[in-house]
């Protein structure tokens, strides 16, 4: 936790304030590419920006892509291909994470998703006791390398929590 001294030894917290939230999605290489370019096809990402290993050996059959820089609705996110001598990022156990979309059409995005290659999972859910944080449609799928993607109908505003 930051925290910066005050005048009578003890500290306080220091506010510290993100100007940015950009997800990483790493893939088995040399699959970048392609994740790219199923995040364009199923969901109309844009690609914004693309970063090649320099170093590339010369019995590598394929350009690792170190970062391609997506938006989506907005928001920034990359995709690049894992890499074997790298720690930084890998998979990790018992940890999962899973992406949400809003849309007004839930039913056409999973079919345009679907036919880039994306799986559905279960059947789609519909209204409060079906769908989860907020009601409206929800479905489930699974792209192609492994992320799972939640496309919903814009959910209704929740109450505010209160820190305690």
């Amino acid at each position: 936790m930051a925290q910066e001294e005050v005048a009578n030894g003890a500290s306080a917290e220091k506010t510290v304030t993100f100007t940015a939230f950009k997800p990483l999605l790493t893939v088995e290489a040399p699959k970048a590419a392609d994740a790219v370019q199923f995040y364009k096809s199923a969901f109309g990402a844009v690609e914004i920006r693309r970063s090649l290993n320099p170093k590339r050996k010369a019995d590598q059959e394929f350009t690792q892509i170190i970062s391609a820089e997506l938006q989506l609705s907005g928001f920034t996110f990359f995709v690049s291909d894992a890499s074997g001598d790298s720690t930084a990022v890998g998979k990790t156990e018992g940890v999962s994470i899973a992406i949400w979309l809003e849309t007004e059409d839930v039913e056409a995005t999973i079919v345009k998703a679907v036919a880039a290659g994306a799986v559905k999972d279960g059947e789609s859910a519909n209204g409060e006791a079906g769908a989860c944080c907020g009601g409206g449609v929800q479905a489930n799928l699974k792209d192609p390398y492994g992320f799972i993607w939640i496309i919903s109908s814009a959910t209704k505003k929740a109450e505010t929590v209160e820190d305690n």
